[in-house]
């Protein structure tokens, strides 16, 4: 038996003994040392089921019911396979793929037909054990703390929206929102291009900290937000815009601020439908772009690469916490949003 949490449904999420999985074919049983929680974690638990198959089948995992939440685990393989022996410390994607649908040909795993993610359609990382396919483990490298490899999967994310958005070397870029996922798609960003990165959020900690991931400019969010970006753009606005944020009225903004036929990356999921300004966007050629997860193949191992160096841990690692304070110190205030870094649990502490 192992000690999990078990999501149950909407604020309701208890510490319990269940049996230690057993991986199938493919996969191998992790000793869980470092499970890092994010927003849909705690919107999940606020008011969901939103993606836990808590009533139906999930299509692609099978699983229904009560569910093992987690899905940015680091740990230590207890019974390994060819490539990764017993001892060896990994991080997992999470996102598992097929390997035989047309998505997959193409290399957009993300978007496989089958596509599933440990710990939000089938059990996760937040119990002392999880069995993972050996598909979505990168060995962690030397050097890297099991703290910094805790945030490869969200980093694997924001890396992936920044290819997406299709920045290229001297591009005007905006970031709107400076929370984790805006703090991780500004850290590939920054790792993959050489453009000028301005970041926009309310004033405080959030922007000091883009600041010191290397965003050119911040701007405080408000009324006037778009009149500064196209001041500081020459009137032109910028190449490129990534919503980041999902808050009401950002996405329009986004809009209002790209430049005639850039691009706009949608990555914050707002509450409410955005109002389009179609002719706007359609007169002026821009085009609107979309990501979700990562390619594991593509961008999990350059996520561990990136934390190598150590600046995104420093910056950006809230606290650590045992598996008993899930709630308390880690669902509670994040869906509060009183957390501006990352939490992450300790499952073996």
């Amino acid at each position: 038996m192992m000690r999990a949490a078990v999501y149950h449904g909407p604020r309701d999420v208890r510490i319990e003994q269940v049996p230690v999985p057993k991986p199938k074919d493919g996969e191998v049983l992790l000793a869980v040392r470092r499970n890092g929680l994010c927003g849909t974690d705690a919107t999940e638990w606020a008011s969901g089921p939103v993606m836990v198959p808590l009533h139906r089948p999930h299509p692609a995992s099978g699983h229904v019911g009560p569910m093992i939440p987690g899905h940015e685990f680091v740990g230590e393989v207890v019974d390994g396979l060819p490539g990764f022996p017993s001892g060896t410390m990994v991080s997992s994607g999470a996102g598992v793929w097929c390997g035989q649908c047309d998505r997959c040909a193409e290399g957009r795993t993300n978007v496989c037909r089958g596509y599933y993610t440990l710990g939000l359609n089938a059990p996760g990382g937040l119990a002392e054990y999880v069995a993972v396919p050996v598909k979505t483990l990168q060995p962690i490298p030397a050097g890297v703390s099991v703290d910094a490899a805790g945030m490869a999967q969200p980093l694997a994310v924001g890396l992936h929206a920044a290819r997406r958005a299709g920045v290229r070397d001297g591009d005007a870029v905006v970031v709107i929102g400076a929370g984790a996922i805006g703090t991780f798609v500004l850290a590939g960003l920054t790792h993959l291009r050489q453009a000028e990165v301005t970041v926009i959020d309310l004033p405080g900690a959030k922007l000091e900290r883009a600041a010191k991931l290397g965003a050119a400019r911040t701007l405080p969010a408000g009324p006037d937000v778009v009149g500064a970006v196209l001041e500081a753009t020459g009137g032109r606005g910028a190449d490129v815009v990534i919503e980041a944020s999902g808050a009401p009225g950002q996405f329009e903004n986004a809009l209002r601020m790209v430049t005639a036929g850039g691009r706009v990356l949608a990555v914050g999921l707002p509450k409410e439908k955005p109002a389009l300004d179609l002719v706007s966007l359609a007169l002026r050629e821009v085009t609107v772009e979309s990501t979700v997860a990562h390619v594991c193949t593509a961008d999990l191992g350059p996520a561990l690469e990136i934390l190598a160096e150590g600046t995104l841990e420093a910056v950006l690692l809230d606290s650590v916490i045992p598996l008993a304070d899930l709630v308390l110190r880690g669902l509670e205030p994040l869906a509060s949003g009183a957390v501006d870094g990352k939490i992450l649990v300790a499952p073996g502490d």
